[in-house]
């Protein structure tokens, strides 16, 4: 049957073959996997059938290793069962690989390969978790391009069950599962007609079943588990050969020459690499070039790696050959060589080819872009028996030089590159061009998106490319035919212009006219513009999402400006299809939402201005980037890190930075506060202080995600030295005191939740969202105030337990990653600012890992004396184990302490030392106050002038004295799921120990996914047709322990709740738990996250989401319920206010009606049964 051509990525091509053959799905969401999951799901909700005349059974688990113990248990009972994974996860799949493996059951675990996290996580693509799994007994297929997975999915399948082997189908994580292309896809008819029906026959009829019972999964003994564990060994043998058989099946169909090894190149090659993955498309675009100019060269691309057929692997080689390099997309420390290089040697041992030299090669790890001219130099290398290709390796001196970058697409290839901000919506805008393209012309196109791991805000590059030839690009685009920079901001910061070719097309959005862009434009950019015959065109995209209600998102203006300067597509076809493809895309939000799109794609059309480009440019000087400015006079530590390491990676030079660059950070450690030296500048609006309207209450700091609104409280002298046009006023209760807001122009994402909570006076808001542009002079201001020391007599005046006494201390976490108004920061600076100066933070990994720690921001920063939050993350599902080892080593370090300090109050001569070692003794367990105690007595020995063994070990050891405050923080899908046995087991030890959980009820870092905080009715990832089963009582779970504190909390409801719980709960001297409620944005508020505090407000007042306490050291009342009555007639419109539950009501609008009915009598319960707790825990 003929085959259709359909543009997709390969995790979509994936899931389209496996759909077919699959029955059960058992799954957890993990980046860059967790899409094939995710359409499956969505098929499956539409009713697709697999080729059984059914949708196929999804099912998500608590982790990983809960998905591997289901599709081993699916499997074992008679379902062909798929799973889809990838890194860590498919490591924690590990011990069942082994026993599914072991009972020869026909899974298939489909891997977009990535990076094992080590020193640092990587979430993008390499060959590290896949090797991993070389030794568990399954097979292991690759496919290196989209249309690679599309056709050898069907083989994986379809030799699993004839096998009677699983298969590990993997492809690289980002390079081919992200990257968009135009492929052949299969009809279910051929795949049925492929698959062996009656090996799927006998895969049943050996199923456990009552019917015809068997043992399985015994205990062997030493004197038959080696006997037994080689019995297996024929079906290996044979496997190779049913593989190729499906093969030849998939060539016989669809024309192509599918082998164990394909080999590409001159028949008479005498240079040949052996390689397997994404980069084998390059090498063969590369060895086109070659072969153009006479060069003999050749690639042997693997694709079944396990079982590995030496056979095939020297049948596919050149005779000709005299030196083989081999490629491999890992590391393995302290290993001869990584595992394909190990794998080739030995299978060429004695063959024909044994005396040809083999050299062994890394490249690409998590991601690293490999090029035309890496794989030139690899060609070329004879002398470098090890190599690595990419970097510049400047320790051991492994890297190969790659030397000028080569032009290796194909004539005609039209390259399109642009530049975005995190959430701004270039990436998916990008994704609907690239398919308009792909399936409207007779055009091949391709389609990878290069960002970093901020969680917005970040710069987003997106890599188009479209041509009569097939694309085999798989590498990141150094010259463009057109690009467009879609932020203002990236003009002076990044080399953009400079990538395209003559006579090429440069659209600017932004604001300026013809003498704005004279002023704006650095001289390099406009020179290269009127010397290389650019054609400039702007659009001022942010003013049209103003004026349409876009805002920021004006992804869909850009789009259209793209298609009217391109001219692929006449330009009314274009905005029909643009059109089209905005109503699948944001349909499930609304129709409004979708009519703003239209309008701003008419609007894009229309509002593009070609600039006429002064002959005066040609001679402007070149002005270089800009770089943020540097203070040297910063700890030296810090000041290196942003010099040779920050400013590097955020002017997207990073590639550039050589290994020695790292010798001072080889274990991943780096210093806290470099986030304050970045200065964004991605704000459009800024929070603008009208201090006449101020009533003083903090609120609008204590709210802010990122930090960067300061109260400051300056001393007469202090106010007498301010910058000129910094606004003070009289501090209300402080006499002779100053008071000022101080907003970081630069840091501010311009969210305006802070605009939000202001009360101001009489009608009138303190704080003003207005142009950052035109007010970024009040950074100085900032800067000013961040000078002026923190004024403890203040912070004792209101407290520091207040919403505002808090807020004139430090945060000491700033001016993250985090999305504009995100609801989980404010929690975390606020801890910080309590204890920010004693804090220990085991992070499990997630959104708050990636805000807390991405590369080479590091938020979480220090007080003057250097003190701060020690802050690390181990893993996901490991977290509270991890922060509970934390407390151990503590514990057991001050416990030898605290053994030298009884000595001393017992036994010094020196009466200073002795009453400060007593009062050490009496405030040990005080994480409050015996900070105190410990500063004196580390004064009063070093002060003593005596010498004995307790000193010596005490002065030694001074940084371990003091009590710590540790935490342990993460998210719902952690709390709830993955990690719940380890809370559970946290919880339940009884030890002094905080756990917040951020409870934004999905998985919000990998794209929301469900959890089992998701509430009944909610649509999420997984749970495409709302989720059915209520949300898990965490806070109940924890309670019925009876010394465990806990609190569930919601800032915007109740600001004075949300500190008094967070310092109840650290005082309790036993564990605690918080559950805080966050607003994300895979929410969809409709209000947008300007109104993240508002939601909260919203949620408890209408019973959605309770407050409350549990202390069980509180003197009478141990329970008490902060939550109001619920507004129950507001509850509906709560849940309509939130596309996550108002996309069901368009797509099944009873379904909706019922679950939501549900939802609400959940939550009416939920209330009424906390209210029996005020009662069950009332005064004794």
């Amino acid at each position: 049957m003929a085959r259709k051509m359909k543009t997709m990525d390969g995790n979509q091509a994936a899931a389209h073959v496996s759909y077919a053959y699959t029955e059960v799905a058992a799954i957890y969401p993990i980046t860059p996997s967790s899409v094939m999951p995710e359409h499956i799901d969505e098929w499956a909700t539409e009713g697709r059938e697999n080729i059984f005349g059914q949708t196929v059974q999804v099912t998500e688990m608590q982790s990983e290793a809960g998905a591997a113990g289901a599709v081993h248990g699916s499997l074992a009972a008679g379902a062909l069962t798929t799973t889809f994974t990838a890194s860590q996860g498919l490591l924690l799949m590990i011990p069942n690989l082994y026993k599914v493996a072991g009972e020869q059951l026909p899974g298939v675990f489909n891997v977009s390969a990535r990076a094992i996290a080590s020193h640092a996580l990587s979430i993008f693509g390499d060959h590290s978790d896949v090797y991993a799994c070389r030794q568990t007994g399954a097979a292991m297929l690759c496919e290196g391009s989209v249309q690679e997975v599309m056709d050898l999915t069907a083989v994986a399948h379809c030799a699993a069950l004839e096998g009677k082997i699983p298969f590990i189908n993997f492809f690289d994580g980002f390079r081919t599962s992200h990257e968009i292309q135009k492929i052949e896809a299969w009809d279910y008819e051929d795949l049925k007609d492929m698959v062996n029906m009656d090996a799927i026959d006998a895969f049943r009829a050996h199923a456990l079943n009552p019917n015809h019972p068997c043992h399985r999964g015994s205990a062997q003994n030493p004197d038959i588990f080696f006997q037994a564990r080689e019995a297996c060994n024929p079906y290996y043998d044979a496997l190779p050969g049913i593989v190729q058989n499906y093969m030849d099946k998939v060539n016989a169909k669809i024309g192509t020459d599918y082998k164990l090894f394909n080999y590409y190149g001159a028949e008479d090659a005498e240079r040949v690499i052996v390689a397997m993955g994404s980069a084998c498309d390059t090498i063969e675009e590369t060895i086109d070039y070659l072969l153009a100019a006479g060069e003999k060269v050749g690639v042997v691309k693997v694709r079944l790696y396990r079982p590995f057929c030496a056979e095939a692997l020297i049948n596919a080689i050149p005779e000709t050959v005299k030196t083989i390099s081999v490629l491999d997309r890992t590391k393995e420390p302290g290993a001869l060589g990584e595992p394909l290089y190990l794998d080739v040697v030995a299978a060429l041992k004695g063959s024909k080819f044994d005396a040809v030299p083999v050299f062994s090669g890394r490249y690409g790890l998590g991601s690293k872009d490999t090029t035309p001219a890496q794989i030139v130099a690899v060609f070329n290398n004879t002398e470098k028996q090890k190599f690595t290709i990419g970097i510049e390796d400047d320790v051991t001196n492994l890297s190969l030089d790659a030397g000028a970058p080569l032009v290796t697409t194909p004539e005609g290839t039209i390259n399109c590159k642009f530049w975005g901000l995190g959430a701004d919506g270039t990436v998916g805008a990008n994704k609907n061009s690239i398919k308009i393209i792909g399936d409207n012309t007779d055009m091949y196109a391709q389609a990878y998106f290069d960002y970093d791991s901020k969680k917005s805000g970040g710069v987003t590059m997106s890599h188009l490319r479209f041509g009569k030839k097939p694309i085999k690009s798989t590498y990141l685009i150094r010259q463009a035919n057109f690009v467009a920079c879609h932020n203002p901001s990236y003009i002076d910061k990044y080399n953009m212009v400079q990538e395209l070719v003559d006579g090429g097309t440069f659209l600017l959005n932004c604001p300026w006219d013809a003498e704005g862009l004279d002023k704006h434009l650095p001289g390099q950019v406009k020179a290269f513009i009127a010397n290389h015959g650019i054609k400039f065109y702007t659009i001022d995209g942010i003013k049209i999402g103003k004026e349409i209600g876009l805002g920021g998102r004006i992804n869909t203006v850009l789009q259209s400006a793209f298609f009217k300067l391109a001219a692929i597509i006449p330009e009314e076809e274009a905005i029909d299809l643009m059109k089209k493809a905005a109503k699948a895309t944001y349909g499930r939000k609304g129709d409004k939402i979708v009519q703003m799109n239209y309008d701003a794609i008419d609007a894009g059309a229309k509002q593009v201005v070609e600039i006429t480009v002064p002959e005066s440019w040609k001679d402007a000087d070149d002005e270089g980037l800009t770089t943020p400015h540097v203070n040297e006079k910063g700890k030296r530590e810090i000041v290196d890190f942003v010099k040779n390491i920050q400013a590097k990676v955020n002017a997207q030079e990073g590639n550039s930075l050589p290994v020695s660059a790292f010798k001072d950070y080889v274990d991943g450690s780096t210093p806290s506060g470099t986030s304050a030296y970045e200065k964004r500048g991605i704000a459009v609006d800024i929070p603008m202080w009208k201090p006449e309207n101020c009533i003083q209450c903090n609120r609008c700091a204590y709210v802010c995600p990122h930090a960067v609104i300061r109260p400051v409280a300056l001393t007469e002298e202090e106010a007498a030295k301010v910058p000129e046009g910094f606004q003070t006023i009289d501090m209300v209760g402080m006499p002779n005191m100053k008071f000022a807001i101080t907003v970081s122009a630069y840091d501010c994402t311009g969210c305006g939740s802070c605009a939000n909570v202001c009360p101001g006076k009489k009608g009138e808001k303190a704080l003003v969202m207005e142009n950052m542009e035109a007010n970024a002079g009040v950074q100085e201001y900032f800067d000013f105030g961040r000078e002026i020391p923190v004024k403890p007599e203040v912070v004792t005046k209101f407290k520091e337990t207040t919403v505002k006494g808090s807020q004139f201390k430090q945060p000491l976490l700033e001016f993250s990653g985090a999305c504009a108004g995100c609801g989980e920061t404010p929690y975390a600076k606020l801890i910080t600012q309590l204890f920010g100066e004693r804090m220990y933070i085991a992070n499990a990994t997630g959104c708050s890992s990636i805000w807390g720690n991405s590369s080479p921001s590091t938020p979480y920063t220090v007080t003057p004396e250097g003190k701060g939050p020690a802050w690390c993350n181990s893993l996901f599902e490991d977290n509270a184990e991890f922060g509970y080892g934390m407390l151990l080593a503590q514990n057991t370090i001050r416990e030898r302490m605290k053994g030298h300090v009884e000595k001393l109050a017992e036994n010094a001569g020196n009466e200073d030392v002795k009453a400060a070692a007593q009062d050490y003794l009496d405030t040990f367990a005080s994480g409050a106050t015996n900070g105190t105690a410990t500063d004196k007595l580390v004064a009063a020995l070093e002060a003593c002038g005596c010498d004995s063994e307790d000193k010596a070990e005490l002065l030694k050891h001074k940084d371990f004295l003091a009590k710590k405050s540790q935490w342990i923080f993460g998210g719902d899908g952690w709390a709830y799921d993955i990690g719940f046995g380890g809370v559970d087991h946290v919880l339940a030890s009884g030890q002094d120990i905080n756990i917040m959980v951020f409870d934004t009820e999905v998985y919000s870092n990998t794209g929301g996914q469900s959890s089992k905080a998701t509430k009944t009715g909610a649509t999420a990832q997984f749970a495409a047709g709302g989720k059915e089963t209520k949300k898990k009582d965490l806070a109940g779970i924890a309670m019925s322990y009876g010394y465990v504190y806990v609190a569930q909390i919601a800032m915007g409801a109740d600001y004075n709740q949300t500190v008094k719980a967070i310092a109840e709960a650290e005082a309790y001297p036993g564990p605690s738990l918080i559950i805080a409620y966050a607003p994300c944005i895979n929410h969809g508020i409709k209000k947008g996250m300007s109104k993240a505090q508002t939601e909260e407000q919203l949620a408890v007042e209408c019973g959605y989401w309770n407050n409350f306490r549990f202390n069980p050291a509180a003197e009478g009342a141990k329970f008490t319920l902060d939550s109001k009555e619920p507004k129950q007639d507001e509850y509906q419109a709560f849940l309509d206010g939130e596309v996550r539950y108002n996309a069901l009501k368009r797509a099944n609008p009873e379904k909706a009606e019922k679950l939501f009915a549900k939802n609400e009598k959940e939550a009416m319960e939920r209330y009424a049964y906390l209210k029996k707790l005020v009662t069950l825990y009332g005064e004794e």
